[in-house]
């Protein structure tokens, strides 16, 4: 794997609708990447925060947009009128042109595409920008613990597909032995896969201020940065009348009104101070008695580190839940006390507040929080690996050049294992296949092929039909690798299963079957490879070059290159490990006398395909189809079969 360059460069974007603890958290990580070495340009689309630590970060700030209350549609910009076209296109500029200005070899983009859809105009212009660019960087979402769940089933496919589509991963700043993402969103092995675990995130390195006696023994009353919070505060003042004999002190957002803020610093009682949001809130918490607040992510990393006694007042306006989920998970643990905003009132919380008082503090040694550290780690770790995809398309362009200057065509062929019927998969994977002119072999398990897929295909001329055993079922003993037709099943069972499967896909497929027998696993006992012939057989597919010669009467082409990461449990192996896989392919092809090799096969399995699967065999479809020196060829046209163009007989 290379090293990053020593100049490298990292743009994070965010933005922040209500509170301010997804700047917050942006800010950290982009302070340890200054810290790392890294040039970190902090692109922030929310309002300007004063008290926000960008460290050596480089802000640059586009045109803010807020909302109010919950209505995350209603995006309204700096003046507080509504975001319309006009400001909406200024910001998308500013974005691509700070991209243009830092042009990253890492983009980080803050919660998109899980949330923040009312801005997907502009994501999804900087993500084209991205995907363009030569080398293209490496793009990571990053997310918190919890997310506000879906709101429809389809939000979550959606987003996965946004992803697939982009990102190259997403960093999940959480613990799942603490809460898993799993407890507010669906959470598929595709996505499973794509998860970066880093731990979560804490913004709390701060100084203790003031002689560092704020806080001493105190109820310290926090509510976020936004007027979200005022209910919050109001019975937080009514409480403070019920228990005179501890000091509090209300700490206000900075994106709560003036007038408002000034109601809350007169109704309140002498024993408690009210005052805006301060950056050593940590510090406060750490001396404090008792923390009242929402269960916003950072505070709660804040509550953790002080190892405070905690009352959570979860913010759940609307449709918001990420907090309710995460102060639940939290309770469950022991953690911290729950009060719901509706019905609260002042001697609720005195009451709360009273009996947590006489209460040990809790033990939060379980949430850990080095996630900066973790979250630089891998940002480096998939930089590099960006890195090394680039040199790959480099080396497999300089070989497709190479065929090209020699007036040598490239002959590949695609073959697909394991279909059995008409699946939104399939669809997809031949949509795919029609879109490059690409014919496909489709390696049909007999024993499972419906009528229904034999109609499908009807429509679809660029698709043979191959024999790919008989039920796809493993006889190999125990220890051995999976095998239907291996070397330790009778030979009688082999000769059987291997008929029967021949005569099945004629019955269903009629002239669009071929006479090919594809061994599951791709594993055959070459013995009984040597007798296809006598059962029917004309051809023989397998994995990996051919070696020696083939026997008599049979064709052997086998396929050579599979995206499937099967050892690891799915998913797409290494991309610049495929693409230099690809390459020397092609290296062996243009070293031997044209036609001596077999084409190159590239081996799929629609049925476990994820995004990331698909958009990397389009990123080669779409290089090979414009090399000039590729083609792919017929199944039929290889083994040397004449296909009718009668309709297959069910």
């Amino acid at each position: 794997m290379n090293a990053l360059p020593t100049s490298s460069r990292a743009m994070i974007v965010v933005t922040h609708l209500l509170g301010v603890g997804h700047l917050a958290r942006m800010a950290a990580v982009g302070r340890a990447l200054v810290a790392e070495g890294w040039d970190v340009t902090l692109v922030s689309g929310g309002r300007p925060v004063p008290t926000a630590r960008l460290g050596g970060c480089t802000l640059v700030q586009m045109p803010p947009v807020h909302c109010v209350g919950t209505d995350f549609r209603t995006l309204l910009a700096a003046d507080g009128t509504a975001a319309d076209a006009t400001y909406l296109a200024r910001r998308r500029e500013a974005l691509l042109e700070a991209y243009q200005a830092t042009r990253p070899q890492a983009l980080i983009i803050e919660l998109y595409p899980f949330g923040r859809r009312a801005l997907a105009g502009e994501f999804e212009a900087l993500l084209e920008r991205a995907r363009s660019s030569d080398p293209r960087p490496a793009i990571l979402s990053s997310i918190r613990d919890v997310l506000n769940p879906p709101s429809r089933p389809d939000r979550a496919d959606e987003a996965l597909a946004r992803l697939a589509r982009s990102f190259d991963g997403a960093l999940f700043h959480g613990d799942a032995a603490v809460v898993p993402l799993g407890a507010s969103w669906p959470t598929p092995p595709a996505l499973e896969r794509r998860l970066i675990e880093t731990g979560y995130v804490h913004d709390g390195d701060v100084g203790t201020g003031n002689g560092g006696e704020d806080g001493r023994d105190e109820i310290v009353v926090s509510g976020g940065g936004s007027a979200a919070s005022l209910p919050l505060c109001r019975a937080a003042i009514e409480a403070a009348r019920l228990l005179p004999e501890r000091r509090w002190r209300l700490l206000v957002g900075h994106g709560v009104a003036a007038d408002d803020f000034a109601a809350l610093g007169a109704a309140a009682p002498p024993h408690m101070v009210v005052e805006l949001a301060r950056p050593d809130f940590p510090a406060l918490l750490a001396r404090s008695a008792l923390s009242i607040s929402q269960a916003g992510y950072n505070t709660v990393l804040d509550l953790a580190a002080a190892h405070a006694r905690a009352i959570l007042v979860p913010f759940a306006l609307g449709n918001e839940q990420e907090q309710t989920i995460r102060a639940g998970e939290l309770a469950r643990r022991g953690l911290a006390s729950v009060l719901e905003t509706a019905g609260l009132d002042g001697p609720t919380l005195a009451g709360e507040a009273a009996r947590l008082l006489a209460e040990p503090r809790p033990d939060w040694s379980a949430i850990h929080a080095g996630g900066t550290k973790r979250t630089v780690g891998a940002v480096a770790s998939v930089t590099e690996r960006a890195g090394a995809r680039a040199e790959a398309w480099r080396a497999l362009d300089a070989a497709l050049e190479r065929a090209r200057n020699a007036g040598r065509t490239l002959d590949f062929w695609l073959r697909d294992d394991d279909a059995v019927a008409p699946t939104p998969a399939l669809d997809g994977y031949l949509d795919r296949a029609r879109r490059w002119n690409i014919p496909a072999a489709l390696a049909v398990i007999p024993a499972r092929a419906t009528p229904e897929l034999a109609a499908y295909l009807a429509d679809q001329p660029l698709v043979d039909v191959l024999v790919h055993g008989w039920s796809h079922r493993n006889h190999a003993p125990e220890g051995a690798r999976a095998s239907e037709f291996g070397i330790d099943r009778p030979e009688p069972d082999k000769r059987s299963d291997a008929e029967r499967g021949l005569a099945r896909i004629r019955e269903v497929f009629g002239a669009r079957a071929l006479a090919v027998f594809v061994p599951p696993w791709n594993r055959i006992d070459p013995g009984f490879a040597a007798a296809l012939p006598q059962l029917g057989y004309s051809g023989v597919s397998t994995h990996e070059r051919r070696t020696g010669g083939a026997p008599a009467g049979l064709v052997t082409i086998n396929s050579h290159w599979d995206p499937i990461a099967w050892k690891a449990g799915g998913g797409l192996k290494d991309e610049a490990k495929l693409l230099h896989l690809l390459r020397r392919l092609i290296d062996e092809e243009l070293a031997a006398p044209a036609g001596t090799l077999e084409p190159i096969g590239i081996l799929t399995h629609h049925l476990v395909h994820d995004g990331w699967i698909d958009r990397f065999l389009d990123e080669v479809f779409e290089r090979l189809a414009g090399s000039g020196t590729a083609r792919f060829v017929a199944a039929h046209d290889l083994f040397g079969e004449v296909r009718e163009p009668a309709p297959a007989a069910i």
